[in-house]
C-alpha cells in the first residue's frame, strides 16, 4: 500500500475552488468588521475561526488509513457526480481492496473541534440531542454511490444543523450548528454505513473525505453566519469587568 495514494482532494479541482472561495469572502467580510463579533460566539478567537477553517481545507487532502477490505473490482480515476457535485475517485495501482480512512480536514479536525466546543460552553445535553436529530437525518439520506463510497446532500447537514440549533437554543445557536453538523454527518453518513461499504468497489472510503466533506465544511462556514445574526453569548463589556457582574 502506498500511502501518497490516499493523498487527493475529495472534490473536483472546480467544486473545491468553489469552497475556497467561500473561505476567503469569510475572511473579507470578517477582516472588514461585518461579523466582527461571529467568532466570538461561537466560542473561539477570530484567528482560532479562520484558522479552524483553513485548516479543514487543507486538511481534506490527507487521509489516515484505519482498515481494509477484502480484494474486489476496484473503479478508480474518474470523477462521480452526485446531486450535482463532482467527487475525485484517485488512481489505484495493485489496489487490494477498499481502504478505509478517516479525513484530517473532514472528520479530524471538525471532531476535535465539536468536543473542544461542548466540553467549553457545557452543551453536552443538548449537543447530543441536536447530534441525534442530524445524525437521523443524514442517515435516512446517505446512499452508498458505487466507485466511492457513502455520499449525500452538499446542503443537508448544514441547513439542518441550522435549523436545530436555533430550535434548540438561540443563544448557543452557532457553536451547537457547528456540532452538530459536524458530528451528526459523521455518525449518520459515515459510521453508520459503514457496512454498506463492500462491494461498491470504492478504492478508499473516506470518514468525512469525498462525499460528506463539502457539508462538514459549509456547516463551519453557517455556524459563522448563525453567529453574527443571533444572540449568541456576548462579549462582557468594560462596565461588567469593573463591577464584577457575571455574564449569564
Amino acid at each position: 500500500m502506498h500511502l501518497s495514494q490516499l493523498q487527493y482532494l475529495p472534490l473536483s479541482p472546480a467544486f473545491f475552488s468553489i469552497l475556497v472561495g467561500l473561505f476567503v469572502l469569510l475572511v473579507i467580510l470578517i477582516q472588514l468588521g461585518i461579523l466582527r463579533y461571529a467568532y466570538l460566539r461561537i466560542g473561539i478567537s477570530r484567528g482560532g475561526a479562520l484558522l479552524l477553517l483553513l485548516a479543514s481545507l487543507a486538511g481534506s487532502y490527507f487521509n489516515i488509513p484505519v482498515a481494509q477490505l477484502p480484494a474486489e473490482q476496484i473503479v478508480s480515476g474518474r470523477e462521480i457526480t452526485f446531486y450535482g457535485m463532482h467527487y475525485v475517485v484517485p488512481v489505484m495501482v495493485e489496489w487490494p481492496g477498499t481502504v478505509i480512512a478517516v479525513n484530517v480536514g473532514g472528520a479530524l479536525i471538525p471532531g476535535l473541534m465539536s468536543l473542544y466546543l461542548l466540553a467549553k460552553n457545557g452543551l453536552w445535553v443538548r449537543g447530543a440531542l441536536a447530534i441525534l436529530c442530524v445524525t437521523v437525518v443524514c442517515h435516512w439520506l446517505a446512499h452508498p454511490v458505487p466507485g466511492l463510497g457513502i455520499a449525500i446532500p452538499v446542503f443537508v447537514p448544514a441547513i439542518v444543523a441550522a435549523v436545530v440549533a436555533v430550535l434548540l437554543s438561540r443563544r448557543y445557536a452557532a457553536p451547537l450548528a457547528y456540532i452538530c453538523g459536524s458530528m451528526g454527518t459523521l455518525i449518520g453518513a459515515d459510521l453508520l454505513n459503514l457496512g454498506s461499504l463492500q462491494g461498491l468497489g470504492a478504492p478508499v472510503a473516506s470518514i468525512g473525505g469525498a462525499g460528506t466533506f463539502d457539508g462538514i465544511f459549509l456547516t463551519g462556514i453557517l455556524a459563522v453566519l448563525i453567529a453574527a445574526l443571533s444572540g449568541g453569548p456576548r462579549r462582557p463589556s468594560a462596565g461588567d469587568s469593573r463591577s464584577g457582574a457575571k455574564t449569564t
